[in-house]
């Protein structure tokens, strides 16, 4: 901060230099950074600052960072853990097995109540967290590694296949990743999405949201939620809500980058009951139950912060972090 640079409010770790309508962007993780800049002077008076500052390595252009591999091309960059997936495989000898063209098997149920043997805890849990790290670039592993991640205490044989499948599925897509394009609208988009009761031993149900500025996802969840839902409306109302709160927090740190919404954010629910609720302040039998924290996306609507929108289902693409699906449409998605 001595050398210019303003700390974002909304993420600590996320410092901005602005000068002359340059800027210069950097981001901490620990003793590790990555930096950012449209002005090779900001950008090598930084540089000097910190080795004057501090012992320092200069890495050059990013390429590795974290488990994370960059590919920075001419259309845009790439990221993926091409690298990181040949180590867990390796870790759980899954290297040579066969590929498998989905995470999880159509419909897939798992049950803290499953009589199947007992499996070693510390290993299974090395497992979901090996998984879990690999979600930062593959989101379309999240809600496989959010199902499995339920059954830590107590994992059987059953959750145990279930994330040896997805050791499978990775196996098979080993480079795959997220391609950011250059794009002339930076526009934050959403989409949120729920199932309805999908969980067997407590009946709740798992929210899913998504959100990407022009090209690639940039955020993304699936998670179960905290209270069982009576009716679909109020499983996807309760989604709905997860996702507008994450999105006004995009909103903040865009900001901060000197990429302010001036709209209102998108975020596309194939449910036209929740989209109704969320615009509607009365209160009436079918809605008074739910929690007062769950009606922020009202306020946000009204404000004109956020902007629910319906989408046909098929055209959901939060859909993918709710539940399990064939072949054809886990693709499509």
């Amino acid at each position: 901060m001595s050398n210019g640079f303003s700390k974002s409010n909304g993420k600590p770790t996320l410092y901005i230099k602005a000068a002359n309508g340059n800027v210069l962007i950097v981001v901490l993780y620990v003793d590790d950074f990555i930096f950012i800049g449209n002005d090779k002077t900001l950008i090598g008076e930084f540089k000097e600052a910190m080795k004057n500052e501090f012992e320092m390595t200069n890495l050059g252009l990013l390429k590795y960072f974290l488990g994370i591999e960059v590919k920075q091309m001419h259309d845009g960059i790439h990221i993926s853990q091409e690298k990181y997936v040949g180590q867990i495989l390796e870790r759980f000898k899954m290297q040579n097995s066969k590929a498998a063209p989905t995470p999880t098997t159509v419909g897939l149920k798992l049950s803290k109540e499953d009589s199947r043997k007992s499996v070693n805890p510390t290993l299974y849990k090395s497992m979901v967290g090996s998984l879990m790290y690999l979600t930062a670039t593959r989101p379309d592993l999240m809600h496989a590694v959010s199902l499995i991640s339920r059954f830590m205490e107590t994992p059987r044989d059953s959750h145990w296949q279930a994330g040896k499948r997805i050791l499978r599925y990775v196996k098979g897509t080993k480079g795959f990743g997220i391609l950011y394009t250059t794009v002339n609208d930076f526009k934050l988009v959403g989409y949120t999405d729920s199932d309805w009761a999908g969980s067997i031993d407590d009946r709740k149900s798992t929210s899913g949201y998504m959100f990407h500025m022009g090209s690639g996802a940039i955020s993304w969840a699936s998670k179960k939620q905290p209270i069982v839902a009576q009716s679909t409306a109020e499983a996807e109302y309760i989604a709905a809500n997860a996702a507008a709160c994450q999105a006004i927090w995009l909103r903040r740190i865009l900001t901060d980058l000197n990429e302010r919404q001036e709209d209102g954010t998108t975020i596309y629910c194939d449910n036209i009951s929740s989209i109704a609720l969320s615009k509607n302040p009365v209160f009436h039998g079918r809605s008074k139950h739910i929690e007062i924290k769950y009606h922020f996306i009202r306020e946000l609507v009204e404000n004109g912060d956020i902007k629910m929108e319906f989408c046909k289902s098929e055209q959901q693409l939060a859909d993918i972090f709710t539940k399990s699906f064939g072949i054809e449409s886990f693709v499509h998605l």
